[in-house]
């Protein structure tokens, strides 16, 4: 996304801006300047709203995890049987993921190099095992099998939402298609393919 210097931009225009930078350029491999002019403003005019692109990072990550963690607190998530909560929780974190696509690929591409990609993993692995709790408590109900540890199947589970973000491109269905593959998703992971 590049913007003009004719276009007015808001804090939240040059986010987008940064965002898509990140994901193209990788975050260690962009600079100021490469922001600077992806935004098609000045590099002053950009530290005008954030203090530099470690911010900018920051606000990108919380962004998608902000959308992550509020799935946590839906009713659809703290209500019912353990099986239908991680259901929503699946469904939903499938749906935030394409809803939030380039925050949320940035968010998966972090490793660790910086204090915020450090935070953002720990954020990560809390909301891992959040959903690995309501695994187990879904095993221990009888809902799930038994005999597949619960931080392999969470982490199994989350490689196929997570792998959404290499091929899914929105082309326009919106939230209807959003929620075709997040159905598909959950029918997958908690049916599997055999018919019964």
């Amino acid at each position: 996304m590049t913007m003009t210097k004719r276009d007015t931009y808001t804090p939240e225009s040059l986010l987008a801006v940064a965002v898509g930078v990140f994901n193209e350029r990788g975050y260690d491999g962009t600079s100021m300047e490469h922001l600077s002019r992806a935004a098609g403003i000045s590099k002053s005019s950009i530290y005008h709203h954030v203090r530099g692109k470690e911010e900018l990072l920051r606000l990108a990550i919380s962004r998608a995890l902000d959308g992550l963690f509020a799935v946590l607190d839906e009713p659809g998530a703290r209500e019912g049987r353990a099986v239908e909560r991680l259901e929503h929780v699946t469904r939903r974190t499938a749906e935030v993921l394409m809803a939030e696509l380039p925050y949320v690929t940035l968010l998966l591409r972090v490793r660790g190099n910086t204090g915020t990609e450090r935070w953002a993993m720990e954020r990560r692995r809390e909301f891992d095992q959040r959903v690995a709790a309501l695994l187990k408590q879904a095993a221990a109900d009888g809902d799930l099998r038994e005999d597949v540890d619960a931080r392999l199947a969470t982490r199994l589970l989350f490689g196929m939402i997570n792998s959404i973000a290499e091929w899914y491109r929105p082309d326009g269905g919106g939230a209807a298609e959003r929620e075709r593959v997040a159905d598909a998703v959950v029918l997958l992971a908690f049916g599997g393919l055999r018919t019964t």
